[in-house]
């Protein structure tokens, strides 16, 4: 596997949208000091996908462009249909590892990934996010600095309409076991900013594979009970907001994932909070799909209401599998 010590080490992208962050005059690791050792730890990193071709290219960019020395990336794609493959290929001499086979979707597809890791840090990029431009240049000097407990570093996060503005950034707080449990009370992160130990993982890994949304949280959870998280007030890595996000097209699923998640880690209290607000949500959404019903539709009106039957439906009434 090669390192990318310039920007003009990789292919260009396809378009400029697929850049993560603006290459003309920008340095993200020549000025980082990564020749100062050469001992960095291994990060390995892992990135699920299928079908995810439209954002692929800029989250596999996002990896190789850190330029760190000391890099494992393994790229599990689903047996995609679209031009994935062609984006993977393309990347080869960077990537360390990859496939493209069908699997039993994104937990699966993540257990594979660090089943081949052998790195010190590990943590997972799904194919719709990536990475800020030093997230690897702040994870790696807070993790130079020994804390015997530690078993996680978790960074800032933003999530980015399509439009590019901040949707949501999770408030900063101390995470443990009890913020855990209040995910749905903006005591949450965002995935892609947590980086974990390679101890980490083998002792509370891998993930459910019968947890198809709140995968994370349960991973944190086993984790919580064994290490300490470390914030570090550094801003790692963006995710975008789009239809076809499972926490946007599954959200009620969403909330039946995270109860049944509390209820596996023993509390039942916080599970009961998560349905109510479930509840709460679908007799909202139920009264104002009979308004819309009950009201003279005109065309526009009818565009609308599929589109909102469309995003209630269960899983599985369109004939979508979850991934």
């Amino acid at each position: 596997m090669r390192t990318v010590t310039d920007y003009d080490d990789l292919p260009p992208p396809r378009s400029s949208e697929d850049e993560p962050w603006p290459a003309a005059g920008t340095k993200t690791f020549s000025d980082s000091g990564w020749k100062e050792r050469s001992d960095w730890p291994k990060i390995s990193i892992v990135t699920p996908s299928f079908n995810q071709s439209r954002w692929l290219e800029k989250t596999i960019r996002s990896v190789l462009l850190q330029g760190y020395p000391n890099l494992e990336y393994i790229v599990i794609d689903g047996g995609s249909s679209d031009d994935s493959v062609d984006i993977i290929r393309k990347y080869d001499s960077w990537i360390t590892h990859w496939v493209s086979e069908a699997d039993r979707g994104q937990s699966h597809a993540i257990n594979k990934g660090f089943a081949m890791a052998t790195g010190e840090i590990f943590a997972w990029l799904n194919s719709d996010d990536y990475y800020s431009a030093w997230a690897f240049d702040s994870v790696v000097r807070a993790w130079l600095d020994p804390q015997p407990k530690r078993g996680a570093i978790v960074g800032d996060g933003q999530i980015l309409d399509s439009t590019g503005g901040v949707w949501y950034q999770p408030p900063v707080h101390v995470v443990d076991k009890a913020s855990i449990f209040r995910w749905l009370d903006h005591m949450n992160f965002m995935q892609p900013s947590c980086f974990f130990s390679d101890e980490a993982w083998k002792n509370c890994g891998p993930l459910d594979e019968s947890v198809h949304i709140a995968l994370d949280v349960d991973l944190w959870l086993n984790m919580a009970e064994r290490y300490e998280f470390q914030r570090i007030d550094s801003l790692l890595s963006y995710s975008l907001k789009h239809g076809d996000a499972k926490t946007t097209r599954l959200e009620q699923l969403m909330y039946v994932d995270l109860a049944f998640v509390y209820i596996k880690h023993g509390n039942e209290v916080a599970a009961r909070v998560v349905l109510e607000k479930l509840a709460h949500l679908a007799s909202n959404t139920e009264r104002e799909l009979e308004a819309l019903q009950n009201r003279p539709l005109g065309r526009l009106d009818q565009k609308v209401l599929k589109l909102w039957q469309r995003f209630f439906q269960r899983p599985g009434d369109s004939g979508d599998s979850i991934r």
